[in-house]
């Protein structure tokens, strides 16, 4: 039976997002998942992300395409910047943030919203166990849901639209335990920042270590494959 509750769900392919479309389903939600295609790295995560939605139960997937090697200035769309490996520094946003990257993620989210008639849109930022990020903040996604209000032919009209953060306070540990209570197979999902084709791990970059971390806070067996010769 198809929901009359119907949510857009930003789909990464990694871990976070994949634990936000279980909350979305485990709530009732018809969930229409979206990933771009932006001039990351490796396309390893849109495998994933496809493979996640289809696997989960997500109504549609869309990838979008948006070029931000174009713009630069990330060692995520830059392969003259080196993806860092010593961990995060303290009051230091790092190399790895792309310019408004979810602002332009959320903005397209926005417009599928208004025409798949949803109400919702997830987002799986995090404000504990992240990497400084700016537009991983409450502020940031309270601003943004403000705007989205102001900006759509549907808020002007009087029904109000909410983006949704259900990580935004919890531990990598919390999240993962709150994923694998709804079954969510984290084997599926691929977080490191510079995978190879296949999805295999770096096991050294910040994104890899975080999760690492998370799985062993958890206290559940991390599924990651990694490369090589890479310490798990």
């Amino acid at each position: 039976m198809t929901s009359n509750k119907k949510a857009v769900i930003l789909l990464s392919g990694g871990l976070d997002s994949a634990t936000v479309l279980a909350i979305a389903l485990s709530e009732g939600y018809e969930c229409h998942t979206m990933s771009f295609d932006y001039g990351q790295r490796h396309r390893a995560e849109l495998d994933a992300a496809e493979n996640l939605a289809k696997q989960m139960g997500a109504a549609t997937h869309r990838v979008m395409d948006v070029d931000m090697r174009k713009i630069g200035g990330s060692a995520l769309t830059d392969d003259s910047l080196a993806v860092p490996i010593s961990g995060v520094v303290e009051g230091e946003i790092p190399i790895t943030y792309v310019p408004a990257r979810n602002t332009v993620f959320l903005s397209y989210a926005l417009a599928l919203a208004e025409v798949v008639e949803a109400d919702d849109i997830f987002i799986g930022v995090n404000a504990v166990d992240y990497s400084g990020y700016p537009d991983c903040r409450p502020e940031f996604i309270k601003a943004f849901e403000v705007m989205a209000n102001l900006a759509t032919k549907v808020g002007v009209e009087g029904h109000t639209l909410r983006v949704k953060t259900p990580l935004i306070d919890l531990t990598k540990a919390q999240i993962i335990q709150t994923g694998d209570a709804l079954g969510v197979d984290y084997s599926l999902t691929v977080s490191c920042y510079q995978a190879d084709l296949l999805g295999r791990a770096c096991g050294v970059c910040d994104s890899c270590r975080l999760r690492k971390q998370g799985f062993a806070q958890a206290g559940i067996a991390d599924p990651t494959v990694y490369l090589p010769g890479v310490v798990e």
